[in-house]
């Protein structure tokens, strides 16, 4: 068995005559805190889609945990983030209980009773994103970084060994921002939870991330965020297509 948690060769795909990915090749190991960056168009949410499963690549090779994503079944081991708190519904009548709950549908199944031990486990995630006291509000009170946190609890508790973040930041303010990311990395290096965080903030990356892929059709670069950060500007402008400047934050 190997240390690949995902795995990309080769992959291709179009929206009719318009490319999107071209040749993509991409390998996360366990343990990663992957930061994808790239130009807005340039295909990030697109693998995201293809690596979720609900895009078939033109042409390529994708495996998940080990597996070819043909034949992978266990997909509760994968959680997933969106831009919730840009679109949610405030008005949506659940608590965070019931919400992050939703997560083990998988394993508990559709209207049934949940087990004393299910309870326990939503009530276990709802702490670790240090939402606890607020697990029987309803979430339509909530700003959006604690929504957000919601959501990464449902995404742990069917216990992932790979989060995927598109975006997630969207409508959330500064303060909130840095906690989130904050959130994020304590998942990773404490419950060595892999990270793939899609995001256009080139600075939380470089302080946060391990590790760093810049796509823009194909990709342009796949290293260490340090060697992300020695990049030009020039080099980075190039890919963009615009004036491009990586902003360091404070690791303090």
């Amino acid at each position: 068995m190997s240390d690949s948690v995902i795995k990309l060769e080769n992959i291709y795909y179009s929206y009719g005559e318009k490319t999107v990915l071209r040749n993509v090749n991409l390998d996360i190991k366990r343990g990663m805190f992957m930061g994808m960056v790239g130009p807005n168009g340039g295909g990030k949410t697109t693998l995201i889609k293809i690596i979720l499963g609900l895009l078939r690549p033109d042409h390529g090779s994708i495996y998940l945990l080990d597996e070819p994503i043909e034949a992978f079944k266990d997909w509760n081991r994968i959680g997933f983030v969106s831009q919730k708190a840009n679109t949610f519904n405030k008005g949506f009548p659940a608590t965070v209980f019931e919400v992050v709950a939703m997560g083990l549908t998988a394993k508990v199944g559709y209207f049934k009773f949940m087990r004393k031990n299910h309870k326990e486990k939503v009530l276990q995630a709802i702490d670790q994103v240090g939402m606890g006291e607020y697990a029987y509000q309803n979430i339509g009170n909530l700003s959006g970084g604690q929504q957000q946190r919601v959501f990464i609890a449902r995404a742990l508790v069917s216990e992932p060994k790979l989060l995927i973040l598109d975006e997630p930041t969207v409508g959330i303010d500064y303060r909130n921002v840095e906690r989130f990311y904050e959130l994020l990395h304590e998942l990773n290096v404490k419950q060595n939870i892999t990270m793939l965080l899609v995001t256009h903030d080139t600075g939380a990356m470089t302080k946060y991330a391990t590790n760093i892929v810049c796509l823009n059709q194909t990709l342009h670069f796949h290293g260490k965020s340090e060697e992300y950060s020695a990049l030009s500007a020039e080099y980075l402008s190039e890919i963009y297509g615009h004036p491009v400047q990586v902003i360091v934050h404070d690791h303090d």
